[in-house]
């Protein structure tokens, strides 16, 4: 009897596992059957949100369904991460941006995160990253980088500098430059590119350390590029020097892709992985993407989760150095 009662529970176990599967199967073949909703960590109107609303709006017509976005801004770039990893249903339908911060935060001190960047995460699809500058005002007293070294220096803690946001890489970049050079800077945070650079337009800060947020006042002659955070110069900006020109021992580009919760279907991720890639050889998104500084920077789903790991390990060296590491 007892033989009995086992192999009926074995047959039933069985046939559940079987009609799982088959289910999983069905979902895989028939996804997508309704939008598809990527967060944009970023409030709208920023290079990322209109870089990632093109490819979203590209990779729409090769999966089949819309992609719709939805800015959840705040948290340095954080929300997406945090809504993959406490809500989100591994079925496909929310994806994520997942900026740098995502990985920066678990190894920062003081920092209290609800995700765990190599369990959270089903990652898709890695895209791009960012060019980097320092810009003052048009009219302002700096007039290369050496005049806000020197101005920090004799006027220590004067010296304002917008980001957006505490704990991102212009926060962090910048906190290194300025130990780099021993001089002291207050950081004044904001919720995104958009922000930093209008508060740099209206004289609330003295420099803000951006991205592409910054391009259509800096090509208007409103703002004066210092430098970029990148090896070399860039040609749309010969005269501008870069990280390297000015000695210092590191780049930064913050690169970034797209990531869904974790216990995605392989099937499906692999349908997402496809859509986004070819977004890369669009010329329209290409046209944005350069309008915007950045530039396509390719890897599949398992390599993407290398550059998570490596990405990892040298922002734990790098907040380490700066005193904001995790013990």
């Amino acid at each position: 009897m007892v033989k009995s009662i086992y192999a009926r529970s074995l047959s039933a176990a069985g046939l559940g596992l079987l009609a799982a599967l088959t289910a999983a199967t069905a979902h895989a073949d028939t996804f997508p059957t309704k939008p598809i909703t990527l967060i944009i960590p970023w409030p709208a109107g920023g290079a990322t949100d209109v870089v990632s609303r093109a490819m979203a709006d590209a990779a729409s017509k090769h999966i089949g369904q819309p992609i719709i976005v939805e800015n959840k801004a705040g948290g340095a770039g954080t929300l997406g991460a945090v809504t993959l990893a406490a809500s989100a249903k591994p079925d496909g339908y929310t994806i994520a941006q997942l900026p740098i911060t995502v990985f920066r935060f678990p190894v920062m001190k003081g920092k209290k995160v609800s995700w765990d960047p190599f369990k959270d995460f089903t990652y898709i699809i890695h895209m791009t990253g960012y060019t980097f500058a320092i810009g003052t005002k048009a009219d302002s007293k700096f007039k290369t980088w050496k005049d806000v070294v020197d101005y920090a220096k004799a006027n220590p803690g004067k010296l304002t500098y917008g980001t957006p946001g505490a704990g991102t890489s212009l926060h962090i970049g910048m906190e290194l430059i300025s130990a780099h050079d021993k001089f002291e800077a207050t950081h004044v945070p904001f919720k995104g590119g958009a922000e930093t650079t209008a508060a740099l337009a209206g004289g609330h800060v003295d420099i803000s350390v951006e991205g592409t947020s910054q391009l259509p006042l800096v090509e208007a002659g409103h703002i004066r590029l210092l430098m970029v955070w990148t090896a070399n110069r860039v040609a749309r900006w010969p005269d501008v020097p870069s990280l390297r020109d000015l000695n210092y021992p590191w780049t930064f580009d913050s690169p970034w892709g797209f990531a869904g919760p974790k216990g995605m279907d392989p099937a499906v991720v692999q349908k997402i992985h496809d859509a986004f890639k070819k977004t890369l050889d669009d010329p329209a998104v290409l046209a944005v993407m350069d309008k915007h500084l950045m530039g396509p920077n390719y890897a599949d789903p398992k390599g993407y989760a290398e550059i998570v790991r490596q990405i990892t390990a040298f922002e734990a060296e790098g907040v380490k150095r700066i005193g904001m590491g995790k013990e």
